[in-house]
This record gives C-alpha cells, structure tokens and sequence, in this order.
C-alpha cells in the first residue's frame, strides 16, 4: 500500500510511517521538521549517507551509536579526526562500518565549516515549499531540479558522497520539502 494508511490511534500517516514500530516517533515528530542548525543539517546530512544502500530503519536504531561515535555530530571536532579516528570507527560494530561513507562524514565536517554562510543556510536556499502534493508514494521523485542543485553546490564547496537523491533525501527529513502525503496528519504541519 503507498497511500496514507489510518494507525490504530486514527491519525493518518505515509505507509512507512506505519511500517516499524521505531517510525512512528520518527515519522509524527521528526521527519519534515524545518532543521535551521548547521549541526542539526550536518548530522542529517551524515546519517542520510550513512543510509545510502541501506534501510533508514537500519540508521534510525544506530542513531544514538551515531551520536556517539561522532561525537554529537559537532562538525569542529569531527573536522578534526584523522586516520586513528578513521581506525577507530572502522572497528565500531555499533555504527556503519564504510570506509568512504566515514571519511566523507570528516571531510564534510571540513566543508561544513569552510561553507560561506554556513551550512543551514546554503541549504535552505534550495527550500521549496510549493512542492506538489503526492497522493502516493510511487508519485514520490527520488530527486528533484532543487536537490541537484543543492548536490552541485555542495560538491563546488568540497562535500563528498552527497549526490541528488542524498541532498533530496536530506531536503525531506529537515523540512525543505513538505513530502508527507496528501491526507497525512503531519502535511502542512511546519508551513
């Protein structure tokens, strides 16, 4: 089913947000959620390469190991690891052990902190708050003009492992983009 399905407690959410008992807290509280922070769009940013080719139920339930391990995602101290910390987090069996995925988190955190003006805002640039409405999930675009924009622009400023389907998913989670369904609870919720 790709239309929003009714929950036991008579709200109606994106299927997904119905899929696993973790998403529900996810989907009603967090997900679509305008993110204005340059931490708070770091660490998105991070967890949403983490899950390229993975479930995002997979980085949900390792998020706090995440947190962790990158130490709250402040960008001045992962900026600073080096080829121990790469080591170290290579041999933690609580996160995502990826090699790339880990060193783009570092050099995004460099980036992070060379961006002009900063992070929240270059994204949010990109916002789009008109997006069009989807009714189902299969209607849903994998990316848009805006998220390869954004892609484009991040890579210009020395990101790395952050293509347009990353950026859109990111655009997604931290409220750029309102993609919850038509007829969701949660649509329209943060305009």
């Amino acid at each position: 089913m790709s239309t929003v399905i009714v929950g036991e407690d008579g709200l109606a959410r994106c299927p997904w947000g119905l899929s696993a008992p973790d998403y529900v807290a996810y989907h009603d509280e967090e997900w679509g959620r305008p993110v204005r922070d340059d931490e708070g769009l770091y660490e998105k940013l991070c967890l949403e390469a983490f899950q390229s080719g993975l479930s995002w139920l997979t980085i949900l339930r390792k998020r706090d190991a995440f947190r962790a391990a990158f130490h709250g995602f402040d960008p001045e101290k992962v900026a600073s690891f080096g080829p121990g910390d790469v080591e170290r987090l290579m041999g933690d069996a609580s996160i995502v052990r990826n090699r790339a995925k880990i060193e783009a988190a570092v050099a995004n955190a460099r980036a992070a902190l060379d961006l002009p003006g900063g992070l929240a805002a270059t994204a949010w640039k990109y916002a789009d708050p008109g997006a069009p409405e989807h009714a189902d999930m299969a209607d849903m675009p994998a990316y848009t003009d805006g998220s390869k924009a954004l892609a484009k622009e991040l890579k210009k400023h020395g990101f790395t492992f952050v293509g347009p389907t990353t950026a859109y998913a990111l655009m997604q989670a931290c409220g750029l983009v309102d993609d919850h369904l038509t007829g969701c609870h949660r649509r329209g919720a943060y305009r």
